[in-house]
C-alpha cells in the first residue's frame, strides 16, 4: 500500500508567515508559483480551539488549490504527522529568512532612462 504524502509548507504573507498542511505540493502552470491543493486542518471535534488554525480554515474555505509566489516560500517539508496550521507574525521572528532568489525574463531586461 502506498503511502499518503502530507507536506508542511511555509510561506510568508503580507507580513506574516504561514504554516499549512496539505496533500500535494508541487510546480504550478503560473510561472513563478508553486500549487499547493488539500489542505489539511486539525480535527472539529477538538475542544481546544486554536484561532490561528481557525482563522486559516475561514481564509481557505471553499479554495481546493491555492499559487502560492516562490519568492515568499520559507520552506516545504515532507512529513509523517500533522501540525497545528498556524499564522505567525514576523516583526523580527525570523531574521534570519532570506527570499529565494528569483530571475523573471523581464527583471533581466535592460532599464530604459
Amino acid at each position: 500500500m502506498a503511502k499518503k504524502r502530507l507536506y508542511r509548507v511555509q510561506f510568508v504573507n503580507q507580513g506574516k508567515v504561514y504554516e499549512v498542511y496539505a496533500k500535494h505540493v508541487g510546480q504550478s502552470d503560473l510561472l513563478g508559483f508553486i500549487e499547493i491543493e488539500g489542505l489539511v486542518f486539525g480535527e472539529k471535534s477538538s475542544v481546544v480551539i486554536d484561532p490561528s488554525e481557525e482563522r486559516l480554515k475561514t481564509e481557505f474555505d471553499g479554495v481546493p488549490t491555492t499559487h502560492v509566489p516562490i519568492h515568499s516560500v520559507v520552506r516545504i517539508d515532507e512529513v509523517e504527522k500533522q501540525g497545528v496550521a498556524k499564522i505567525v507574525a514576523l516583526d523580527g521572528k525570523m531574521e534570519n529568512v532570506v527570499s529565494y532568489p528569483f530571475n523573471s525574463p523581464a527583471g533581466n531586461a535592460p532599464r530604459k532612462g
